[in-house]
């Protein structure tokens, strides 16, 4: 089997999948994550995996970062999903000015949580800004240290406009005790995520508050600050779809197995079946996955190649879409078992079904 269709297991020690896997029902129950797993996050630095090895970031390629995620998501789906959203908002540190970013990052259980909507503004006052507003759906938002906001940028409460006349919008990064949290998450699936609302009035921050995410406004020269923005968080997301589907269609063999054992010889037809469903969807999701790491690794050493960023763009897409229906295809041979509510197998498909509707995936660019 090529690189490309390597295990996400591979990418995790069995002591830390362990861990992961008897603290996921305790997460969901709780609805955030555990203090247990918070450690292990915190001592393996994955909060801090696209944060600058200058500022004591592990700094990893971005093949090598989407790599784990999906394997942190085939471990459990909230967790992998907290780690990708808090860890893409750390890779915000390199477009933070150094005086800020020295303060943020003095801290080891550093977590960045935010929305990327722009449900806020930022009324230019002096030097500062008044910021406001609320958000929705901000992953690991209990576990934060730091906020960031996409605001509307006013002044004399008229928006501001870029040069194409549309209104500016630019981010800016808060201290957690900056926000008040609402209850906000009561959705089927990735319940321990915590993804609540959060919102702000009336808070004044300085200019250094406010950052672009762009190569050129990047205060670290790496690789990893001139690939763009978007690809990183297509892969990325992707990513976990991917993991979620690996973790599923794993639950399908374990389930079809003790299913065969159960069968008579009058049955076999239904032995057949379900395996030849099983060997298919692998082989199709399998399929993604391979032009999907490539073409991921390729815009890596390329990132100003647009037909190679094009290609990760669609084979995001692709890969999310064909994760779904991987599941979708094999839960009606699972049985109850995958209808109730407090099995592994249900809580991923529950968590894929959710995680499925984020905006950046739903279409398919063929």
């Amino acid at each position: 089997m090529s690189n490309t269709l390597h295990h996400p297991s591979q990418f995790l020690s069995p002591e830390d999948v362990q861990t992961i896997r008897q603290q996921s029902a305790e997460a969901e129950q709780h609805g955030k994550l555990t203090p247990v797993l918070l450690d292990l996050i915190y001592r393996k630095q994955w909060f801090k995996m696209l944060v600058p090895a200058t500022y004591g970031g592990l700094a990893l390629s971005l093949p090598e970062v989407v790599r784990l995620e999906e394997a942190l998501s085939w471990a459990d789906g909230s967790l992998g999903w907290v780690v990708t959203l808090c860890s893409g908002a750390g890779w915000f540190v390199g477009f933070i000015h150094p005086s800020l970013a020295n303060q943020i990052l003095n801290d080891t259980k550093l977590c960045i949580a935010g929305s990327g909507a722009s449900t806020g503004t930022a009324e230019i006052i002096g030097e500062g800004f008044r910021i406001n507003g609320t958000w929705k759906y901000a992953s690991g938002v209990h576990h934060a240290t730091h906020i960031t906001v996409n605001c509307v940028i006013t002044k004399n409460k008229q928006p501001q406009l870029t040069a194409s006349g549309q209104p500016l919008v630019l981010p800016f990064i808060l201290y957690r005790k900056d926000v008040e949290l609402l209850p906000g998450w009561k959705y089927v699936g990735m319940i321990a995520t915590g993804s609540d609302a959060y919102t702000i009035e009336n808070i004044m921050v300085s200019a250094n508050r406010c950052f672009k995410i762009e190569p050129g406004a990047a205060y670290i020269q790496s690789p990893l600050y001139t690939y763009p923005f978007l690809q990183l968080a297509e892969a990325t997301l992707a990513a976990n779809l991917s993991g979620l589907a690996v973790h599923f269609l794993d639950l399908c063999k374990n389930i079809f197995e003790e299913k065969a054992a159960r069968f008579t010889e009058q049955r076999d037809e239904k032995r057949k079946i379900i395996f030849a469903a099983l060997h298919e969807n692998e082989m199709q999701l399998h399929n993604k996955r391979a032009p999907f790491y490539e073409a991921l690794s390729a815009s890596w050493i390329e990132p100003c190649n647009q037909a190679l960023l094009q290609q990760v763009s669609t084979y995001s897409r692709q890969l999310a879409l064909i994760s779904r229906e991987a599941v979708d295809n094999l839960y009606p041979y699972c049985g109850l078992l995958a209808a109730a509510p407090n099995t592994e197998i249900n809580r991923v498909w529950r968590d894929i079904h959710t995680a499925s509707q984020h905006s950046l995936l739903t279409f398919q660019t063929l």
